[in-house]
């Protein structure tokens, strides 16, 4: 499946969570904005060497470090006090400014150290963990770790401080949603996929 279709599946579970709660318009649109995030971060694990085969573009994961540069800066704004609010800005506009000239790697491995470092100024352990995510998904080979269980359970977690975080009910159930959505798609549960993931990393190599 591709990114378009990844992207608009997740989507759709924030969506469909938004009308589970009783949200604002602007809550709905945040739980559709981070499904779609969600619906495309297992695919953040893909190098430069699979690019002939992936599903994805490296403008796809540009725009995946800008959204979450604009991300920053909007929480910062909203969340963040003193000095730490400032330090918040200042990575995400960073960020945003060097995801428009790296290329697909280098860029994802400053976007994980960027992202940690706004975890680490604003104290939010949500940002830390979505910054070790991307740290490891840099270097991972493509469909292993993080289209596996243990990525789901990582993700989860991180959405779950997420949700704490901006006390918005239906976040961790959108993260989880689009996320495994995902894993559904680039599995052999669908018949005209010719690969599968390896859902049971380290356990076992063996492609469902």
């Amino acid at each position: 499946m591709n990114g378009t279709a990844h992207a608009a599946v997740g989507a759709g579970a924030g969506f469909i969570v938004a009308n589970t709660h009783t949200v604002t318009p602007t809550e709905t649109l945040l739980l559709v904005s981070i499904g779609t995030i969600a619906g495309l971060l297992p695919d953040l694990d893909i190098d430069g060497k699979l690019r002939g085969r992936i599903t994805l573009s490296h403008k796809m994961f540009r725009t995946i470090a800008q959204l979450i540069g604009i991300l920053m800066i909007a929480y910062s704004i909203y969340e963040g006090e003193g000095t730490n609010q400032f330090i918040g800005l200042g990575i995400g506009v960073l960020l945003l400014i060097l995801a428009s000239f790296l290329k697909q790697k280098h860029m994802l491995l400053l976007t994980g150290i960027a992202v940690m470092a706004v975890g680490l100024s604003l104290q939010e352990m949500w940002l830390l963990l979505l910054g070790v995510y991307i740290l490891i998904a840099s270097v991972v080979a493509h469909r292993s770790y993080t289209h596996s269980a243990i990525g789901v359970i990582f993700v989860g977690y991180i959405a779950y401080r997420l949700e704490l975080s901006f006390a918005l009910p239906g976040i961790h159930s959108t993260c989880l949603a689009g996320y495994i959505s995902h894993l559904v798609a680039d599995s052999k549960l669908l018949p005209f996929n010719k690969r599968g993931i390896k859902l049971f990393l380290p356990f076992s190599s063996k492609e469902v």
